[in-house]
């Protein structure tokens, strides 16, 4: 968690419900700006999708599902549908975490529910989006995505705010559940405003067998984020590999990680974090236990700073409760080399150019298993914001 510092700290009830946002019924209704600003995090009408769901504030603006392997429903809906459901429902992250998961327990402003079938292997990504249209609100989601045995899903989420938007305050709570043998492909694209707040709190069960990938990318100014996901290897040659790109401008705080549990024989998981400060902090966090013999596991953390302002902190951690097991870290905060920048100056690039263009390397991170097209949209948005850090 952050230092306690009450500036860092935002409390639930300083802002209004998002139930108090005028939301239209449609996303139709959507200005031209609105889409414009849409874009910048992939939301576009006319992409291949699965499924595609969209939450405006409280209001659930958008949500349809194509293959019949595939259900796709307002989180609300699913638990009033699904007596079991409620064997999901705040079992892989406690409603009694802190402050901002109590406040969703008690008065959920809805989120979605993803059930790929059994043995369905989805050829296009489900693309979700929440988006915060109202100033001034609080946006307090659950969503739960259930990934049956042998199925395979690719989901997008993208988060951001109306262009009018400053100050706002965003909870998400996700439950992840991937069954023997199955794939989950979670990819997160964040572009908030620079006033708001944001607590995305995870939970991640994997089977047997099973593949968890998270790739997480932030790349413009906001106030502040907190994130810590709890990942647990439960069956015997489960894998999980979390990758982060995060930019950090000037006014900034930015306190991500991942801890990844391996509780069975053969388990595997990696956590790769690539940071740049332009000012701001940034802490990247990685905690790897493993409790189980004939695990692997690997940490690490890489940042990069660019200003005498803001700080980077890496802060590995590993724990091993057998003695035949392989984890390793490694950690490293530098500066952008001047030789490199005078090679690139030296071929017609100006100096600017020549450090945005190496920065732009440094953040695109490759993760294996990731689908090419999330990889491509990943290296969009990296290229797409490098002119504006």
């Amino acid at each position: 968690m952050p230092e306690k510092n009450r500036s860092l700290e935002p409390k639930v009830e300083e802002f209004k419900s998002a139930k108090e946002g005028n939301i239209p019924r449609s996303i139709e209704e959507f200005t031209p700006e609105e889409w414009a600003r849409l874009k910048e995090v992939g939301i576009e009408p006319d992409a291949s999708r699965e499924g595609e769901f969209f939450q405006a504030d409280a209001r659930v603006v958008h949500c349809r599902s194509i293959p019949e392997g595939l259900e796709l429903l307002p989180v609300t809906e699913a638990l009033e549908k699904y007596d079991w459901l409620s064997d999901y429902w705040w079992k892989s992250v406690s409603a009694d975490k802190d402050e901002y998961t109590k406040a969703t327990a008690e008065d959920l402003d809805d989120g979605y529910f993803i059930r790929v079938l059994p043995g369905y292997r989805l050829v296009y990504p489900v693309q979700t989006c929440l988006y915060i249209r109202t100033p001034g609100v609080v946006q307090k989601v659950h969503n739960i995505v259930i990934v049956e045995e042998g199925a395979e899903l690719n989901l997008i989420t993208a988060c951001t705010t109306h262009p009018g938007v400053r100050s706002s305050f965003h909870i998400g709570v996700s439950e992840f559940y991937v069954k023997r043998n199955a794939k989950l492909t979670f990819t997160m694209i964040h572009n908030w405003a620079d006033e708001t707040h944001v607590r995305p709190r995870t939970g991640v069960i994997v089977e047997e067998g099973g593949t968890y990938i998270s790739t997480y990318v932030t790349l413009h100014q906001v106030a502040t984020i907190q994130t810590m996901p709890d990942c647990r290897l439960v069956g015997p040659g489960a894998k999980a590999t979390f990758g982060s790109v995060v930019a950090a401008p000037k006014g900034s705080y930015l306190d991500l990680g991942a801890r990844v549990s391996l509780e069975a024989p053969e388990t595997r998981a990696e956590i790769i974090s690539r940071s740049v400060s332009y000012g701001g902090e940034s802490l990247a966090r990685g905690h790897l236990i493993g409790k189980a013999p004939e695990v692997k596991a690997h940490l690490e953390c890489q940042g990069l700073m660019l200003s005498d302002e803001g700080a980077i902190k890496a802060i590995p951690q590993l724990d091993a409760y057998y003695s035949n097991v392989e984890m390793s870290h490694e950690a490293a905060v530098g500066k952008v080399a001047q030789e490199e920048i005078e090679y690139l100056m030296a071929r017609g690039l100006s100096e600017e150019e020549a450090t945005s263009l190496i920065v732009q390397g440094f953040l695109n991170v490759r993760i294996e298993g990731l689908p090419e097209e999330l990889q491509k949209r990943i290296d969009k948005a990296i290229e797409l914001a490098r002119e504006g850090l």
